[in-house]
């Protein structure tokens, strides 16, 4: 088994380590300055001035599947970007996610890498030339509209937004909340996700439609605190929907399609986000470690009393095998398919966020009091990545996927229960 990583995966990967390092990193002190100062929800400059030189230097739109450009017969724009596999990609995804602003520099950031590929895979050529051409430009934001506050969301089957067909019309009627994005105040667009057939089967019910944020009826009553963190200026909101109106054409795919839609949506995205989740957890081993040969206590070194030469192992440990697991299963996805990859899928969805969180955690310990305030981002990065245990699916939805698929191996076997009590497998 070769492991080694061909030329264009590495091109890519080091093109963005570099950019970061020289374009990102030392602005660093701007960002955080740019984002403590006057309005939460606002246009932070340093990013847009990143974007630019990012564009520039040909680092943008990553995300977008390769061999899948469709342009205009006269040739003004094509909807492609790098046409980067899954696992190309998420080498440069682990690099973003060393710096969380990063993945925006790219035109990398959720939602809107989700929802760009929503409108590139199932939308018309209006809808894309109304929307997906200003995301990809980066000249907009947008925020995908599925959680529901009522109900438990995890079972997507279970939304209860209704929206009720009107002539050329549909009424959109819900309330919907962890809306990420919708507090930028670039964001004009949102795919929400509702019920157009409560009769119809299970998971043909649902459907997914383009709602401009600016639509007569649409009311965000509040942005969401993660751990007592905002998120601004991209924030999660709390979105009322009521009576709004939005036209029969923004119907993405058609009725009964929009189930269909998120599981087309969701397995790439969970393998962005577990890939930056791999960098931040390098990012955190990386602060561990200086402030552990930096610090004495009770006469050397703290890195050279045991427990922290056990914990740092243990974190290197479980990064490599994170990894290697991660690019498994994206590498799976482009040689055979989502489908086929949902279990790899899975896994990696429940194993990034709980590895990341513990060594976070230790990196946080190693800190002391420092690892629990502003100076370090560690607590920042904690809070967004337990988050992450939620988000995408609930560690228990895709740990029961992963199981049933364990169960169905030996799904021929049967219990027999012999005379003296002891209980014997057979086939």
């Amino acid at each position: 088994m070769d492991f080694t990583l061909n030329d264009r995966e590495t091109h890519f990967r080091d093109r963005v380590k570099a950019f970061i390092e020289t374009h990102i990193r030392p602005r660093q002190a701007d960002y955080a300055a740019q984002s403590a100062n006057g309005e939460r929800w606002k246009v932070i400059p340093v990013i847009e001035e990143v974007k630019e030189e990012a564009k520039a230097a040909g680092l943008w739109n990553f995300f977008m599947p390769p061999h899948s450009g469709q342009q205009h017969v006269d040739d003004s724009f094509v909807f492609e970007g790098e046409q980067l596999s899954n696992l190309e990609y998420a080498l440069c995804a682990e690099e973003m996610g060393r710096i969380g602003w990063a993945s925006e520099c790219f035109n990398c950031s959720a939602p809107d890498t989700g929802n760009m590929e929503v409108l590139h895979r199932y939308g018309t050529r209006a809808q894309k030339d109304a929307w997906l051409r200003p995301l990809m430009e980066g000249e907009i934001r947008s925020a995908f509209l599925m959680t529901e506050p009522a109900v438990a969301s995890s079972d997507a089957t279970n939304i209860e937004t209704s929206m009720v067909r009107d002539g050329d019309h549909y009424v959109i009627n819900g309330r919907k909340w962890w809306s990420s994005g919708a507090g930028d105040p670039r964001c004009k667009i949102a795919i929400v996700m509702g019920k157009t057939n409560p009769d119809a089967a299970r998971h043909a019910q649902q459907s997914q439609i383009l709602v401009p944020l600016d639509t007569p009826g649409v009311t965000i009553r509040r942005m969401l605190h993660v751990f007592g963190y905002d998120d601004a200026p991209h924030g999660h909101a709390e979105i009322l929907l009521e009576n709004v109106q939005v036209p029969v054409d923004n119907l993405l795919l058609g009725e009964g399609r929009g189930f269909e839609i998120a599981q087309g949506r969701l397995g790439p995205g969970r393998i962005h986000h577990c890939m930056r989740t791999i960098g931040m957890a390098e990012e955190a081993i990386a602060a561990m470690a200086k402030r552990l040969v930096s610090r004495v206590a009770f006469g050397k070194r703290i890195s050279d009393h045991s427990v922290w030469e056990q914990r740092v192992a243990r974190a290197r440990i479980d990064i490599e095998m994170t990894r290697l697991l991660c690019l498994k299963a994206a590498d799976m996805m482009d040689k055979a398919g989502n489908k086929a990859a949902r279990n790899e899928i899975a896994m990696i969805k429940v194993q990034a966020p709980m590895m990341a969180l513990q060594i976070i955690d230790d990196a946080i310990q190693a800190h002391g009091g420092a690892g629990v305030c502003q100076d370090f981002g560690l607590a920042y990065a904690w809070a967004g990545i337990r988050t992450l245990r939620l988000a995408d699916g609930p560690d228990e939805v895709h740990a029961r996927a992963i199981a049933r698929n364990e169960f169905g191996k030996y799904a021929e076997f049967k219990v027999d229960r012999p005379d003296s009590g002891q209980l014997a497998v057979a086939r």
